[in-house]
């Protein structure tokens, strides 16, 4: 609830009591003041946007290996998805009509600690725990029923966007785009977002298509800033991942991302301009294998099939303008299919 209505509910409940004190008409008084909570409860409601409302623009910052709204591939066509992209900026929109608080759940590398065991656990084709939604163990976060934080029901991904709800103890109160209900999430792996924070910075990474755009919310209009060929992770047990979908924050930044041979301590090269939102999944540039050191600005393999370990590939230079372009803790990634 906004601080405004706050002082409204305060002025209203204080002239309540003053007039109900000296017996004048307190029914009517009540009902009055009923009324006007209803009011402002209903105004702080979320208000639902269509997605056909979204006004997209093309105004392009980055204009090299631009990539048409259908192209080819193939003996088949590609598109940008313009009807999940338009859902995914009507939820950003949405998110300037509320009030919550918003967070990001943290944990790379189990920085935070290892999550607990999940009541039902299996293990994947990598041989790691997971959920019975498939989420990992490693570098996830543990989701409590807010009836039982005993034992926790499922991982939540690291980098994940979350709805703050409250402070209960030991734990924050949050809810999930993904999940249904309220869940109870140990403090230590919920990094609360700035109250002043303003998502104007969206990017969409599509597994199926091969592709990214990168869209800037302006008063009028949604701008596309750049439209290009992608590559995804690919399934590959033991060491090459799908890039998760969901909705993520952009959480940190690295010149050069420092990468290592397979199943090695041994380096293995650099991946330029890397931008990270979940795990050890960046969008990054072409990689650079040791011991070479000049950057790589193309791959032919970009836009074709998936083939990295998590990450999302691009052309270096477009890696190079996220990277200068998009804010971390202010920047959604929207992964689709």
């Amino acid at each position: 609830m906004t601080i405004k209505n706050h002082i409204l509910l305060i002025t209203l409940f204080s002239v309540l009591f003053s007039v109900t004190s000296c017996n004048e008409k307190p029914a009517a008084i009540v009902q009055e003041v009923q009324d006007t909570v209803k009011t402002i409860v209903e105004d702080e409601k979320p208000k639902s946007i269509d997605p056909a409302s979204i006004k997209i623009e093309k105004a392009l910052l980055y204009d090299e290996h631009t990539l048409e709204d259908t192209y080819p591939y193939k003996d088949t066509t590609r598109v940008f998805q313009w009807d999940k992209i338009r859902k995914g900026l009507a939820f950003v929109d949405s998110i300037h009509n509320e009030s919550s608080s918003w967070a990001v759940l943290q944990n790379y590398k189990n920085l935070n600690g290892e999550a607990p065991l999940v009541k039902n656990y299996k293990r994947n084709a990598y041989t790691r725990i997971a959920d019975s939604l498939g989420v990992e163990r490693y570098q996830s976060v543990p989701l409590f029923s807010i009836n039982d934080s005993t034992q926790a029901e499922f991982y939540g991904r690291d980098g994940w966007l979350v709805r703050y709800i409250k402070e209960e103890g030991t734990f924050d109160k949050i809810t999930t785009i993904s999940l249904a209900g309220e869940w109870l999430v140990p403090k230590k792996y919920v990094k609360q977002l700035s109250d002043t924070v303003i998502f104007n910075n969206a990017i969409f990474v599509d597994v199926t298509n091969q592709n990214i755009t990168t869209l800037e919310r302006t008063d009028t209009a949604w701008l596309v800033r750049s439209m290009n060929p992608a590559t995804t992770g690919r399934h590959n047990p033991p060491h090459m991942q799908e890039t998760p979908t969901g909705i993520f924050i952009l959480q940190e930044k690295k010149a050069k991302m420092i990468y290592l041979v397979d199943g090695s301590s041994e380096v293995g090269g650099f991946a330029p301009y890397a931008s990270r939102f979940t795990n050890g999944a960046y969008i990054h540039g072409i990689p650079v294998n040791a011991p070479g050191t000049q950057m790589i600005e193309y791959s032919a393999s970009l836009g074709t099939t998936p083939r990295s370990h998590m990450c999302v590939r691009n052309a270096t230079s477009h890696a190079k303008f996220v990277y200068g372009w998009a804010p971390t803790l202010a920047t959604l990634v929207f992964v689709i299919d």
